[in-house]
C-alpha cells in the first residue's frame, strides 16, 4: 500500500466514523421525540380517563390594524420598564 492509498483510507475511515457518530445522535434525537410523544399522549388518555381535558393552545392571531391608542399605551409601558 503506497503513502497515498494509505492517507485515502485514514481519510475513508474517518469519514465513515463521523458519518456512524452522527448516526447515533440523529437516532438518539428521534427516540426523544419519539419517547416524548408517546408519554404525552399516554398522559392525555389518563387525563382524560380522569375527567380532564386537554386542549391545544390557541394559535396567536396578528392584528395588523391595531387601535394606535393601545399601541402607544403599551410602547409607554415598555418604556418605563426599560428606564428602570
Amino acid at each position: 500500500m503506497t503513502n497515498y492509498e494509505g492517507s485515502d483510507l485514514l481519510k475513508k475511515v474517518e469519514r465513515y466514523e463521523a458519518a456512524v457518530t452522527e448516526l447515533k445522535a440523529a437516532h438518539d434525537d428521534v427516540k426523544d421525540v419519539l419517547i416524548e410523544a408517546i408519554l404525552f399522549d399516554r398522559w392525555q388518555q389518563l387525563g382524560t380517563q380522569l375527567g380532564f381535558k386537554a386542549e391545544q393552545p390557541a394559535a396567536k392571531t396578528e392584528e395588523p390594524n391595531r387601535d394606535l391608542a393601545q399601541l402607544n399605551q403599551q410602547i409607554s409601558a415598555m418604556s418605563e420598564s426599560w428606564s428602570r
